[in-house]
């Protein structure tokens, strides 16, 4: 395989995307396109405002961007029955499972991996069990090296709205509750 294939990103918000392009564990100079497909996101209006940053990201590093349509509903079915769960449980599997079979499709054949991995709140062992159903995805852990710290201070020189929550209404909740 050519060290400088195509690489989807499935992108979740722009500080996460920040600490992932030019990371280290990625070939120099492979391009990127970012899939922003975000249906978990709670609201039209949240989703927008993340997609916003998401656009300025891309603009900054010159990426292409594909922006799968916001789909609520069919999100809320894929989790159907696991609103109750806890940050990190059944319902995040099932959330990670839904982003990257959307992504995925997008991707048509290409390989694809995701900015989750960068969140030290997110398992990249999880992601990458849920990732390994899907032929193409590459398991790249982002928060490796670094990539936390390099997106939230990218962020903060940006100026990108940073969120404190991950995204649906259920992690909303939990993010108040706390």
């Amino acid at each position: 395989m050519d060290d400088l294939q195509e690489l989807i990103l499935h992108i979740c918000c722009a500080p996460c995307g920040g600490g992932c392009i030019g990371h280290p564990d990625l070939a120099p100079g492979r391009k990127i396109t970012l899939v922003y497909s975000n249906s978990n996101l709670d609201s039209p209006e949240e989703f927008d405002k993340r997609l916003h940053e998401v656009k300025r990201l891309a603009e900054f590093y010159g990426l292409t961007l594909i922006v799968d349509p916001y789909d609520h509903e069919a999100w809320l079915q894929a989790v159907s029955g696991l609103e109750n769960e806890p940050e990190c449980g059944k319902r995040c599997r099932k959330c990670f499972e839904f982003n990257l079979k959307r992504t995925e499709s997008i991707a048509n054949g290409k390989p694809f991996a995701t900015t989750l991995t960068v969140s030290p709140r997110k398992s990249s062992a999880v992601i990458f069990e849920t990732g390994s159903r899907f032929p193409n995805f590459e398991k790249v852990d982002f928060k490796k090296k670094n990539g936390y710290l390099t997106g939230r201070n990218f962020a903060l020189e940006q100026g990108f709205y940073r969120q404190n929550y991950c995204g649906c209404e259920f992690s909303r909740r939990d993010a108040a509750a706390n």
